[in-house]
């Protein structure tokens, strides 16, 4: 289900996104959505390169699972 929210914008800002919505000939709401979500799995996903550097790493997996066991058995302080 969809939800509504409300979002400040600087006049600057507003006349771009609503420019560049336009010349797409869609909705502002839809660029807004569209851009956010590109940003989010640029930015919070690995590519192909980073993750076979992340497998490649023995230290760095053998403190994950260190860390996972941990977790697990609700040993430490997770901040």
């Amino acid at each position: 289900m969809s939800k509504t929210i409300t979002l400040r914008l600087d006049d600057p800002v507003y006349r771009l996104f609503r420019g560049v919505a336009e010349r797409e000939n869609r909705p502002i709401s839809n660029f807004i959505e569209t851009a956010v979500m590109r940003f989010v799995q640029e930015h919070e996903t690995v590519d192909e390169f980073e993750m076979a550097e992340i497998r490649g790493n023995t230290e760095l997996n053998k403190s994950l699972k260190r860390g996972h066991q941990d977790a697990k058995r609700r040993r430490g302080t997770f901040a």
